[in-house]
């Protein structure tokens, strides 16, 4: 069965950080990842990397995508530019397209509306609520968050952002999941072992 691939989003001050678990992994699980910025010219991330797209947001469409995933960047909290991100979203998550979001981009998703009536978490409860959103009840103490086809999760928490990741596409089992998170979270060296064995090598 061929897999769609799944697109990352890449815009100025993207912080590089918090997504390299997820797209190295599901590439090694057999996902291609690839690359939308708001434009086709290339960005340039927190960390200075600059990126060339493989596309312009304007060309994503959801029946072409596995998951969108939103990274998160100080441009989410300076203005609307990365605005038509979270509509993106919108429509991914409207055509049964899954959609996990990091950091600040959960606050681009709660200025669109789309944490109101699904559990979710961020980088702070306060962080959300200068956003003005209307989700506060919804909001959730925990690493990672999953609702449905959202995925949502704190700055803090690229491993566990990854772990629901892997669940939501079935990207792997779940002792492969549980050993890969021991190992990358809590560094247990016993893990290495059972995932290994898990992932059959």
């Amino acid at each position: 069965m061929t897999r769609r691939p799944v697109h990352l989003a890449v815009y100025d001050t993207y912080a590089d950080w918090e997504t390299g678990h997820t797209t190295a992994h599901l590439a090694l699980a057999g996902y291609e990842v690839r690359t939308v910025a708001p434009t086709g010219a290339s960005v340039t991330s927190a960390g200075g990397l600059r990126v060339l797209p493989d596309l312009a947001l304007g060309a994503l469409r959801p029946e072409d995508s596995a998951l969108l995933i939103l990274t998160g960047a100080r441009l989410w909290d300076e203005g609307d530019d990365l605005a038509p991100f979270a509509r993106t979203a919108r429509a991914f998550l409207d055509a049964g397209v899954p959609v996990a979001a990091i950091c600040g981009a959960t606050a681009g998703l709660a200025r669109e509306g789309l944490l109101d009536e699904r559990a979710h978490t961020g980088a702070a409860s306060f962080h959300l609520a200068a956003t003005g959103y209307a989700g506060g009840a919804r909001y959730v103490e925990s690493d990672a968050v999953t609702d449905g086809g959202l995925v949502t999760a704190g700055p803090t928490e690229p491993v566990a952002f990854a772990r629901e990741i892997f669940r939501l596409l079935g990207a792997y089992d779940e002792p492969a999941i549980d050993a890969w998170y021991r190992l990358f979270h809590d560094s247990d060296p016993q893990a290495y072992t059972e995932l290994e064995e898990a992932l059959g090598r």
